[in-house]
């Protein structure tokens, strides 16, 4: 019984002829984009941080694929899922242009091996692996992650900042090439960058941070396409407008309106990209309307009144945990019972 005639796999399970693996490869494809705006801005270290942060999360997947193929079972090797290759891309958005090679290739490593290999591998995660990769470089490198280039000129992007080539045993200056980004402008009162500046990327901040309203386009086509559940996106950015708008309207001068909300940060990214994650994300329609809500709302308290500028990858992994609670509050009434399944007599 080598070859068996029925193999039942994890989530997410497909109605069609679109495979796991077509999905992850389409979404990575529809990231390209984002990656030449982030080069344009930022130079030449873009592609050396995403390639090394690639090049760590698919590092463990590699060494699976090896064990399965000694083992002999039957699983489709996960190195070809492009489960792994979308992970490290995702993380790679997130960090600062001028990090150490070495410490985004840290980053996806811990992506896939903490993110999703202990919890039994694709589909069996609670939380986004490329975010459980980024919280841990911001816990272990703080001041690192906090420091940003500059938008490059256009005489110095091809030029790589040395930052990259720091090893492990080799302080980096960070100092001299720290930028503050839009939020950490609002955060301390100073002025911020123009909307158009926002809208197209002319900004420091993380290499997904960069082109809001390319990030935009390139979730709409998944949500054309099917691919993306476009009530989560949409959830979050109509609950980040509302809640930056109010408060705008209370105290013009003390925060930022709901369309530097929107623009600022890693909100697009993270909207589109990570929180509608199907695996990691509630089942129900209701559900997602709910965690979407949940994220937007965490998104501004905490920018404006936490102790950090951004709040889009803490809001996400906080409601990845609440997922399990809100599928079972959200999930319809069986048919032929009086109650919903969340709640009791």
């Amino acid at each position: 019984m080598s070859d068996p005639r029925l193999l039942v796999t994890t989530s997410p399970f497909l109605k069609d002829s679109a495979s796991t693996a077509w999905i992850m490869w389409h979404v990575s494809l529809s990231l390209a984009p984002v990656v030449l705006v982030a080069t344009w801005f930022f130079g030449g270290s873009v592609p050396l941080v995403i390639l090394a942060a690639i090049a760590g999360a698919v590092v463990p997947e590699g060494i699976q694929t090896i064990l399965r193929r000694n083992a002999r079972q039957p699983q489709a090797p996960p190195l070809r899922d492009g489960s792994a290759f979308l992970t490290g891309l995702l993380l790679a958005l997130t960090l600062p242009p001028g990090i150490p090679l070495w410490m985004a290739f840290l980053g996806g490593l811990v992506s896939v091996v903490l993110g999703k290999t202990v919890f039994g591998g694709i589909g069996s995660n609670v939380f986004n692996p490329a975010l459980v990769g980024r919280a841990f470089l911001q816990a272990a490198f703080p001041a690192t992650m906090t420091s940003w280039l500059p938008v490059a000129e256009a005489g110095s992007r091809a030029q790589v900042p040395a930052t990259l080539f720091t090893t492990p045993l080799l302080a980096a200056d960070v100092d001299a090439i720290s930028a503050a980004t839009p939020l950490s402008q609002a955060t301390f009162g100073q002025p911020t960058p123009e909307f158009a500046d926002l809208l197209f990327g002319a900004v420091p901040g993380s290499l997904g941070e960069t082109g809001a309203l390319v990030i935009l386009l390139a979730g709409l086509y998944l949500a054309v396409r099917g691919i993306v559940n476009w009530r989560i996106p949409l959830s979050i950015l109509a609950t980040v407008w509302l809640v930056g708008s109010g408060l705008h309207l209370l105290d013009p001068a003390g925060y930022p309106g709901g369309m530097f909300h929107l623009t600022a940060g890693g909100l697009m990214l993270g909207a589109w990209f990570m929180a509608s994650d199907p695996v990691t994300s509630p089942m129900t329609q209701a559900g997602c309307w709910v965690f979407g809500a949940l994220i937007g709302v965490l998104v501004v308290v905490i920018r404006v009144f936490g102790g950090l500028p951004e709040g889009v990858m803490y809001a996400i992994l906080f409601a990845n945990a609440a997922t399990p609670l809100i599928n079972r509050f959200t999930q319809p009434r069986t048919f032929g019972t009086r109650f919903k399944p969340g709640f009791t007599r």
